[in-house]
């Protein structure tokens, strides 16, 4: 069903081209959309209408005309004059109403279709004969991305989107869930995950500029057939998941780029508290004080690098050595060496990714 506000604009563009007044009702006399705010008494007439065979009808210096979804009778188009002109101008008004019938019923079927397409709820052969039937391409090169959204039900960023891809007629854009915008974007032979960041940063600086959102975008693997959409979605889900735990500093994440951040997000939880407890026994690394924490990160940061850490954290190297040494008696790692230092970094994450499950009451 069009919306009231679609059946306004469109009589009022037709208006202000004809100069011909409308009125749009729906079978049961009511006004859904009018050019004038003339009093129309046409209850009685719409019902003798809308029960006879005729699709049209003249009636007190009025024209009278029936909008059908395929055969079913949707709304009563009224056209203010009894002339040939109004009757052509009527008659053009429903064949608008009804392409726009259509067009919204195509666009809420493929909505619909890809939607279970990314939830993987269809059998291939569902795939392919209603990709057939919405004259959609299955063998071409197709991307998921995710934006997900601070504030649920975010229209304004629904409709930013949109209007970025507008071009872009076999792009998809829908939503699952709340707070996430799904966009599934056709790629040309000569696209790659390069292009791929760069349009993920364009939806981030966008959405924060015209729709004020804060937003993060996610995006999986380049695929090649469309039975593949969900694999891509659900790619790019890990990626936005994966990225908020371990990557929090970043707006956009990708699939490919997820590193041991990935392997971490499936450990189940016994098996990260039993690293985490055969590491450092009753000790975790999120009870060492802020000062000791912000050393490790710059120590990481700087490739182990003794001397940079140290200018950088604004201390003497002796200190640095100090601080580590003391790290190395309460631990047993000594992160000067590579060894010790992937396990404690690798330790560090672990922790976040179990901070991470208890909040979703895993």
């Amino acid at each position: 069903m069009i919306s009231n506000q679609i059946l306004q604009n469109t009589i009022d563009g037709i208006r202000k081209i004809t100069k011909i007044d409308f009125l749009v009702m729906n079978t049961e006399g009511n006004i859904l959309a009018e050019t004038t705010d003339e009093e129309f008494k046409f209850s009685d007439a719409i019902h003798a209408f809308v029960d006879s065979p005729a699709d049209s009808q003249a009636l007190q210096g009025y024209q009278f005309f029936k909008v059908y979804d395929e055969s079913q009778l949707e709304y009563v188009v009224i056209a203010r004059g009894d002339a040939e002109e109004v009757f052509k101008i009527g008659k053009l008004v429903v064949f608008q109403i009804q392409n726009l019938l259509i067009a919204y019923k195509e666009r809420y079927d493929k909505d619909n279709f890809v939607k279970n397409l990314l939830l993987d709820n269809l059998l291939m052969v569902d795939i392919f004969n209603r990709a057939k039937k919405l004259h959609i391409e299955m063998n071409v090169r197709r991307i998921v991305f995710i934006i997900e959204t601070s504030k649920e039900k975010d229209n304004n960023a629904l409709e930013t989107v949109r209007s970025m891809f507008a071009g872009g007629a076999k792009d998809f854009i829908t939503a699952v869930d709340e707070k996430n915008i799904i966009l599934i974007k056709e790629l040309g032979q000569n696209d790659t995950y390069d292009d791929m960041e760069k349009t993920a940063q364009v939806l981030v600086d966008m959405l924060n500029t015209e729709a004020m959102a804060r937003v993060h975008v996610a995006y999986g693997t380049i695929i090649e057939d469309i039975k593949e959409v969900s694999r891509s979605y659900k790619e790019a889900k890990m990626a936005l998941d994966v990225g908020k735990i371990f990557y929090s500093d970043r707006n956009v994440m990708a699939y490919s780029n997820l590193g041991i951040g990935r392997l971490i997000y499936q450990l189940p939880l016994p098996l990260c508290k039993m690293f985490i407890k055969e590491i450092f026994g009753e000790n975790t690394p999120d009870q060492f004080d802020e000062e000791t924490l912000v050393t490790i990160n710059r120590f990481f940061e700087n490739n182990l690098n003794v001397s940079e850490t140290s200018r950088q954290l604004y201390i003497h190297r002796n200190t640095l050595v100090y601080r580590l040494d003391k790290l190395e008696k309460s631990t047993g790692l000594d992160l000067r060496t590579f060894e010790d230092a992937i396990t404690f970094r690798i330790a560090l994450m672990v922790v976040k990714y179990m901070d991470y499950l208890e909040t979703i009451d895993y």
